[in-house]
């Protein structure tokens, strides 16, 4: 049978217990959603619920449903790391083999005076830092001195703040763009990321002016497959940075998930064929890295309660798939992402009721069966579970 459309939601940082391997990365306990659950009391996600959540971990709140209407699952991530390009990439095909450098003592003498030369400006920072924290703690002397305010996290990304009376957007853009080129080799960071602040010392605000750019692909995705198969990939939110634009047709921003929700419905209802690819990106960006367990646990009610208007707008042959990037449980100490499987909830009216997909290998088993519900050329990594869930 013929799939006209697929609407992939990432809900980022979502994660659903640690991996194997979450010890080499300081994570053993991490379990965004069921610590979640146990932080609030219980979580009320009923929709998700009826589509397969509680059937593939115990969360509090969300009971097993003895009659699933959605396929569901749980998958490992097969590549180093635990950032968003890491994820994205491979559940869209592409298993890294090492790790995007990161660095959490701040960068090395090389690359902040190749930085400071290509842009003509002083850098000030240079540290892992939050980035509400280090425009409170250096705002002012950028604003005085006008050097830049250069930071990183846990992830690997090149982070530069400056304000908007100081250095204009498109002037911080432009320099980004100037530290994307330096920023190969083994510096070859994920992301460099422009973050714009207004305000006055002590009331500094983060703008959503915010842009990323991130390192292109090393390789065709399931993005680009569906390009040459003549089909439209439409990236709602951050899928456009997150690929640097490789295999994205049409894009869109957003300005939080209700408004993500929104512009995927949109789409929903105005193309006829291709994929639908969304980061709801406030679970993490807002509640997980700033420990706010109880903004993340309402943020999850809020989305469940969309649901049903996503499910209302699938048409007879459109599937929707609603998985994870990495975990950011914000019951931990740290404020990193965290190193955990992503669940996989798979619904259409074409999709088999209650089908147990297990534990995946890969994150990149979803571009394997997008791209054979497609009918693309192959993905060059995961294994399709098409026949899994698809009647007939």
């Amino acid at each position: 049978m013929k799939v006209d459309k697929i609407v992939l939601i990432v809900m980022d940082s979502v994660g659903i217990g640690e991996l194997p391997d979450a010890h080499k990365y300081g994570d053993i306990g991490s379990n965004t959603l069921a610590n979640i659950g146990k932080s609030v009391g219980g979580l009320k996600l009923p929709n998700l619920g009826k589509l397969g959540l509680g059937n593939i971990a115990e969360i509090m709140g969300v009971p097993p449903s003895d009659n699933p209407v959605g396929s569901y699952g749980k998958m490992a991530e097969r590549s180093p790391g635990k950032d968003t390009t890491t994820g994205h990439w491979e559940i869209a095909g592409i298993v890294l083999d090492t790790p995007f450098p990161t660095y959490p003592y701040g960068f090395p003498e090389e690359v902040i005076s190749a930085f400071e030369k290509a842009v003509g400006k002083k850098a000030i920072g240079n540290k892992a830092a939050s980035g509400t924290e280090i425009i409170k703690e250096l705002g002012e002397e950028h604003m005085k001195t006008g050097n830049l305010i250069v930071y990183t996290s846990a992830d690997s990304v090149f982070q530069i703040a400056a304000h908007e009376e100081i250095v204009p957007v498109e002037e911080l853009y432009n320099i980004c763009k100037k530290a994307r080129s330096l920023l190969t080799g083994k510096h070859c960071l994920s992301r460099v990321i422009a973050r714009p602040f207004i305000g006055k010392p002590g009331s500094f605000q983060r703008t959503p002016r915010r842009h990323d750019y991130s390192v292109k692909p090393f390789g065709d995705t399931i993005l680009d497959l569906l390009i040459k198969k003549g089909l439209k990939v439409y990236g709602v939110g951050k899928i456009w940075d997150i690929f640097s634009g490789q295999g994205v047709s049409e894009t869109i921003s957003t300005v939080s998930n209700q408004d993500g929700v929104n512009k995927t419905l949109n789409f929903m209802k105005t193309v006829s064929e291709g994929l639908i690819f969304t980061n709801l990106v406030d679970f993490d960006m807002l509640y997980g890295h700033r420990n706010n367990f109880e903004g993340y646990a309402s943020s999850l009610q809020e989305f469940d309660g969309r649901i049903p208007d996503i499910m209302d707008a699938l048409g007879e042959r459109d599937i929707i798939m609603i998985t994870a990037d990495h975990g950011c449980d914000p019951t931990t100490p740290g404020t990193d992402h965290t190193r955990e499987y992503i669940p996989l909830l798979v619904y259409g009216k074409m999709v088999k009721s209650g089908v147990n997909l297990g534990v995946r290998t890969s994150f990149a088993d979803i571009a394997a069966t997008v791209g054979d519900l497609f009918e693309t050329e192959p993905s060059p990594n995961g294994i399709s579970f098409k026949k899994e869930i698809i009647y007939g």
